[in-house]
């Protein structure tokens, strides 16, 4: 509870200075300052600029002792020479969190320098997001203090990344893509504050639904602590990660990047898989199996249909499908017979119930009727080629009525759609509407199969917790006197 209450200052503060602001475009005083401001942050803004009275319309002050307020997070955006007299004179102001975007400390081979920040903080009861960071972002504050830039989708998937020009990156691709984010967190050399207190922070959220991680090592003795930690977690939100430096030279890159330790490959997919942190193997399927989880009730089963209008697009998700463990269904006789009905007479209600290249929107809608009304489905996978006798952004309009319909039911849906300029706006239709929509019928099987996994591993640990629970519970009244 006394961490949360520290991290509320990182992701809630009621009052920010940025140390560093400046009135240069382009400087990353002044991005930061700028991004706050227009990006909608609600409290109180203090600018700490030595040779400035003004910034962007703010008051500027000269230090932080100077300013005549609280001050909950300060962002540090100085030069690393300047960081540790900055460190001291927050911590005299009674700083709670410092965000030091700062580079050249433990990542440079300035380990001393590192070292002397965080005892500073530890001094005065602060804690330190960084160094070697663009900053932190929290949508339900409207909190942008990054470099970044300044837009960000509000959603419910929370970020956080140990790369920097990967995390900026990845903030405009998501604008892009439509894909929301509660938070957007860059934790760099990890000196203090780091990927497991972070994590434990976002699982009690109610505004983050699935945490996604860049990762490129921990800090030498946090492995244990991670799969603990991480456990816990995972019961709470589903966590996927890529680990980066996953090769040889991977991992001396890591290393000289954010002064991590990338470690053997096979000890974090067993940490990974003993915690049940889903792991994935690029920043497109990481953030394709987030949707999901962002969008989309947890499965209740692998129990699967497929429904398409194309032969080569149902065999390839066919393909996917048992290579990722799904179970796809035997239609029973009276549940192909409801299939046929939404098909032509040549079309096939077996599984993938293939609705042909002949399939107009009353088809599809009928079809997935079945498919939220028979008990013997739990999952839905939706596939579309384009045709020309059915325009794809009517299909997605009419997919998202019966799901909206059917929502009740708990069963969830993604859908694969291949084509050209009008497919991918009937993805983006569909993805505004949090029904997970991907240009290859892969991608789609990816996910929803990321989903399967995460339910049966958090089932499996809550079964093993009650027979623990119950196991001491018994001993502990068999030991009651009588």
């Amino acid at each position: 509870m006394e961490m949360m209450k520290e991290l509320d200052a990182l992701f809630k503060p009621r009052s920010i200075a940025i140390v560093g602001a400046s009135r240069k475009p382009g400087k990353i005083g002044y991005t930061i300052l700028r991004n706050i401001i227009e990006y909608g942050y609600r409290g109180r803004v203090y600018p700490i600029n030595p040779k400035a009275d003004e910034i962007l319309g703010l008051k500027a002050y000269p230090s932080v002792l100077k300013v005549p307020d609280e001050i909950d997070a300060a962002v540090i955006a100085v030069p690393s020479h300047i960081v540790l007299s900055v460190a001291r004179e927050c911590g005299e102001k009674g700083v709670k969190v410092l965000v030091v975007i700062t580079a050249g400390f433990g990542e440079a081979g300035n380990v001393e320098a590192e070292r002397e920040l965080v005892r500073i903080a530890r001094t005065y009861g602060m804690r330190i997001l960084g160094p070697n960071i663009f900053g932190v972002a929290y949508t339900p504050s409207r909190l942008n203090a990054t470099f970044g830039p300044k837009d960000i989708r509000e959603g419910n998937i929370a970020f956080i990344s140990q790369s920097g020009a990967l995390g900026i990156a990845l903030m405009g691709w998501t604008v892009m893509e439509e894909i929301g984010l509660s938070a957007l967190v860059s934790i760099g050399n990890m000196a203090d504050l780091d990927v497991v207190e972070v994590s434990r922070y976002l699982a009690d959220d109610p505004n983050t639904k699935v945490i996604a991680i860049y990762l490129e090592g921990l800090k030498p003795g946090t492995g244990r602590r991670f799969v603990e930690v991480m456990k816990e977690v995972v019961l709470k939100k589903p966590v996927i990660v890529i680990k980066a430096g996953r090769s040889l030279r991977g991992a001396v890159a890591a290393a000289s990047h954010t002064g991590s330790l990338a470690g053997s490959d096979n000890v974090y997919d067993a940490a990974f898989r003993q915690t049940g942190v889903l792991r994935a193997y690029s920043v497109e399927e990481m953030f394709d199996w987030a949707r999901a989880f962002a969008c989309q009730p947890l499965p209740r089963s692998r129990r699967t249909i497929i429904i398409t209008n194309g032969g080569g697009v149902g065999v390839l998700a066919t393909d996917a499908a048992e290579e990722h463990g799904l179970d796809l269904i035997q239609p029973s006789p009276s549940l192909r017979e409801r299939f046929q009905k939404a098909m032509p007479w040549f079309g096939s209600p077996r599984n993938p119930v293939d609705l042909t290249g002949q399939a107009l929107v009353d088809n599809y809608v009928e079809a997935l009727r079945v498919a939220y009304e028979s008990s013997d489905i739990d999952d839905i996978v939706l596939l579309y080629c384009r045709t020309a006798i059915l325009d794809p952004r009517d299909l997605a309009k009419a997919v998202i009525d019966v799901h909206r319909e059917y929502m009740d039911k708990g069963k969830p849906i993604v859908v694969g759609m291949v084509g050209g300029v009008d497919v991918y706006e009937a993805m983006k239709i569909l993805n505004r509407e949090c029904i997970p929509a991907y240009p290859s019928p892969e991608r789609a099987i990816s996910s929803l199969a990321a989903m399967a996994r995460y339910m049966e591993f958090t089932r499996k640990l809550r079964q093993k917790h009650d027979q623990q629970s119950t196991q001491l519970s018994i001993v502990s009244i068999s030991r009651t006197p009588s």
